[in-house]
């Protein structure tokens, strides 16, 4: 009887062995799976990216950018700074990479405006990415939570790119399951009231910090002496 061969998870290729050349279309594959699938492996990009580095001449742009736009669309994670890292300088100058890092930058600088208007000028690049534009409504959504106890609708919409019923919309799901509230007023002159965090109530940062169980500040007297 011959042996039975053995079949491994992308994952699995990845912690076994994850400089083997060999796995290279496995991880392609795999990234493309991640764009139909609406899934995401961060540590099987990351392998990918380190391989064409030792073979760049395999490298596929296509491929690449779709790292990119995933990494993109896990902000506020660092995901998209550690896929650059592992891609040479002179390939950063290229397109569609010139354009995906600066949308990067828009978004790590909270320029929600011009990451849209730059967006659609790029919808072919984009577009591919199934979730990408929701992803960074979520981002935006994520940003303002840190900022804002009462978000004017205006801000809100040029934030998430959602005008008219579509923002109704957008308003009323958020209404029912994220804590948000109308403050009374039509059209432009809403006010949206975003639950309290530590980041937008900085009054509850101090009381957290102010509710150190006593048991926890003596542990660490012996540590310090």
């Amino acid at each position: 009887m011959g042996k039975e061969q053995v079949s491994y998870t992308v994952e699995q290729l990845v912690a076994l062995n994850p400089y083997n050349p060999d796995i290279l279309p496995d991880l392609e594959n795999h990234i493309n799976e991640q764009v139909s699938s609406q899934t995401y492996s961060l540590d099987a990009n990351l392998c990918l990216l380190r391989l064409y580095q030792f073979e760049p001449e395999k490298m596929s742009s296509q491929i690449v950018a779709r790292i990119l736009l995933k990494a993109l669309m896990a902000m506020p994670a660092p995901d998209f700074s550690l896929c650059l890292f592992l891609i040479p300088e002179r390939v950063q100058m290229e397109e569609p990479f010139k354009t995906l890092i600066v949308l990067s930058h828009y978004l790590e600088t909270g320029r929600f405006r011009q990451f849209w208007e730059e967006a659609a000028k790029s919808r072919h690049l984009v577009e591919v990415v199934p979730g990408f534009e929701q992803a960074i409504q979520a981002y935006a959504v994520h940003v303002l939570s840190l900022t804002y106890q009462k978000v004017p609708r205006t801000v809100l919409a040029e934030a998430i790119n959602i005008e008219g019923l579509s923002l109704d919309k957008f308003l009323e799901h958020h209404v029912a399951n994220s804590g948000w509230a109308l403050e009374k007023g039509q059209g432009k002159g809403q006010l949206i009231l975003i639950p309290q965090n530590e980041f937008n109530h900085p009054e509850l940062k101090k009381n957290a910090a102010e509710s150190i169980p006593l048991e926890h500040i003596t542990r660490i007297f012996p540590i310090l002496s």
